[in-house]
């Protein structure tokens, strides 16, 4: 089952609604442009892993005080919406603490994606232009290797890549490349 562009709008419309966070909203659509991108890369819908990428942090101001609902109050609201199941389970199984558990291609991805889109916005931020389309593949695998570099970020999370049959390099290549095609949306097209 597919999403419309129509279901998508209506996403958005929820998000506009829940999220208010600049950033966060920023850190969605990355983390749809990556996940429609690694669609694209092993043969899945796009549609469906981008919405799922877009919509994964619905519920994180709501769930900021619990992050055991974190993810799925998230799911919940999108199955309301009717949307396909392999998504709802992918954003509930993004954070573990809700019990749903990272078996499909999709939920693997997405918890890499989600990871990844902050340690390719950090090594951005550190940049003296801040601009993304100026971030290098070797930077971003410089800056996996610092663990003190963007702490937040859970490599072990990235490292997930090889269970979609990926090597590390090809899993950043792709999320660095979706990502500097909205480096504009993303605030990170330089100064």
């Amino acid at each position: 089952m597919s999403v419309s562009p129509a279901t998508r709008d209506a996403v958005v419309v929820l998000i506009d609604e829940s999220v208010a966070n600049e950033n966060l909203r920023r850190h969605m659509r990355a983390t749809e442009a990556v996940m429609r991108a690694l669609a694209g890369r092993l043969g899945h819908d796009p549609d469906v892993w981008g919405l799922a990428g877009l919509a994964h942090d619905l519920d994180a101001e709501q769930t900021a005080d619990d992050h055991t609902r974190h993810g799925a109050l998230a799911a919940e609201r999108l199955a309301g919406m009717g949307l396909p199941d392999e998504l709802v389970h992918a954003v509930a199984a993004h954070n573990p603490a809700t019990g749903a558990v990272a078996e499909r291609p999709i939920d693997v991805a997405l918890i890499a994606a989600d990871q990844t889109t902050g340690l390719i916005t950090a090594a951005t931020l550190v940049r003296p232009d801040r601009s993304l389309t100026q971030v290098k593949l070797s930077s971003v695998r410089k800056r996996m290797r610092e663990g003190a570099f963007a702490r937040g970020v859970d490599r072990a999370s990235i490292l997930r890549c090889s269970e979609l049959g990926l090597e590390l390099d090809e899993f950043l290549a792709i999320a660095l490349a979706a990502m500097q095609g909205i480096a504009a949306e993303l605030g990170l097209a330089g100064e």
